[in-house]
């Protein structure tokens, strides 16, 4: 007698941390890595983790003029965004976190902490150098799609 086939492997979605710039980057970029995580938070194979914090600062970045969205334009992005999210409330007071050069960085960090991140992922140099000092991994755009759960394995 043969053992059953055990089926196709599951793997379990990430908890990610994605930073403003990578989920501006989501929204605005049709092509391209980004792209990629955007397409990953659709399928739930990558679901973003969100608080009031950076939720906020979504919101500020995408009216900043530079992008020239219109207000219908900004809401249409948030609705593409904010349901995949998983919706974190942040203690008060946060937890401890490592210390970070930048204080507007905190908010991403208490997260990560907060949500049992898996990864935080960032662009952010500060952020970045944080890398082995959390229970999270810290990870550029690029680390999180070389370890992007492939579709074809759900």
């Amino acid at each position: 007698m043969t053992a059953p086939h055990p089926g196709p492997r599951r793997v379990r979605p990430w908890r990610v941390v994605l930073d403003t710039n990578i989920v501006v980057s989501a929204l605005l970029f049709t092509r391209g890595p980004a792209a990629r995580v955007r397409e990953a938070w659709h399928t739930g194979r990558v679901p973003p983790l969100a608080s009031r914090a950076t939720v906020a600062e979504l919101v500020r970045v995408l009216a900043y003029p530079k992008f020239r969205l219109s207000a219908d334009e900004q809401t249409e992005l948030l609705a593409d965004y904010l349901p995949a999210t998983k919706v974190v409330s942040v203690p008060e007071p946060p937890p401890a976190v490592p210390r970070c050069r930048d204080l507007n960085d905190l908010p991403f960090l208490h997260l990560a902490a907060t949500g049992r991140a898996h990864a935080l992922v960032t662009g952010d140099a500060d952020l970045l150098a944080l890398a082995g000092e959390t229970r999270w991994r810290t990870l550029s755009l690029a680390e999180l799609l070389v370890h992007l759960p492939d579709a074809a394995e759900r």
